[in-house]
């Protein structure tokens, strides 16, 4: 690793959610690469374990739907990704409650926890990073999505007022907003929609996920980290409060 290159994160500390898979496994890895010690927060421990110990990070397993779990996490990061993230497919008037809960715990509740704590931080050194990893429905809204919509919207208000409270300190805060990414929650939704729907689970991934981008393919994690990486670059000290719409032109329509 070189870490003369404007992307070096030597000396940087990284905490990422949802790891261990996906877009945040991706991130660590990039991250890593980078030079950065990585903090790999997930509930899988195994594949955080093998993950952390492949890249020279610290495995964190971590239920983010506990509080007591998240405030539990380090709050010496001075780079935080908050990428964790889970679905249900339903109508809102079949929608489970205690799943609706649980998810805008993980995905608004848990992103707010670890901030709350590591911001101190990121102000005492006079730089930090936060990159919420959202999503094109934090931009727009899909029927049959109420929990996920929900929690990305709160996720882009969270993230605009931690850019407001944190520019004075050099701290930036955005949002990436990629459409359907080939991730394993994507593929278990494949079934779930096709319920919903009224198709083919084969018809899901055109007719559904691609139906309202002009570039008709899924997102590669690795594009995201990508993303998420140069967030982190000297290149976007100014950029800060913003969400970048990764979807293939869906919200150009």
């Amino acid at each position: 690793m070189d870490t003369t290159s404007p992307h070096s994160l030597a000396g940087r500390t990284a905490l990422v959610t949802g790891a261990a898979s996906g877009i945040g496994r991706a991130c660590a890895e990039a991250f890593a690469a980078a030079g950065a010690r990585v903090y790999v927060v997930d509930l899988a421990a195994a594949q955080a374990e093998e993950l952390a110990e492949r890249i020279g990070g610290l495995a964190m397993v971590a239920d983010l739907a506990d509080p007591a779990a998240v405030d539990a996490l380090p709050d010496d990061a001075d780079i935080v990704v908050n990428n964790a993230g889970l679905q249900h497919v339903a109508p809102v008037h079949e929608f489970p409650p205690e799943r609706f809960t649980q998810i805008q715990r993980v995905m608004v509740e848990a992103p707010f926890r670890i901030l709350r704590r590591t911001l101190p931080h990121m102000y005492a050194r006079g730089w930090g990073r936060v990159v919420n990893i959202s999503s094109v429905h934090g931009l727009r809204a899909s029927a049959f999505k109420s929990a996920y919509v929900t929690a990305k919207h709160g996720l882009e208000g969270l993230s605009k007022t931690v850019a407001l409270e944190g520019a004075p300190y050099g701290v930036t805060s955005n949002c990436i907003n990629p459409a359907y990414v080939r991730t394993a929650l994507v593929e278990r939704q494949i079934a779930d929609q096709a319920r919903a729907h009224g198709i083919p689970e084969d018809e899901v991934v055109e007719r559904i996920m691609l139906d309202r981008t002009a570039v008709k393919r899924l997102i590669e994690p690795a594009e995201v980290a990508r993303i998420a990486l140069w967030l982190c670059s000297p290149d976007t000290a100014f950029l800060t409060g913003a969400s970048l719409p990764v979807d293939g032109g869906w919200t150009a329509h």
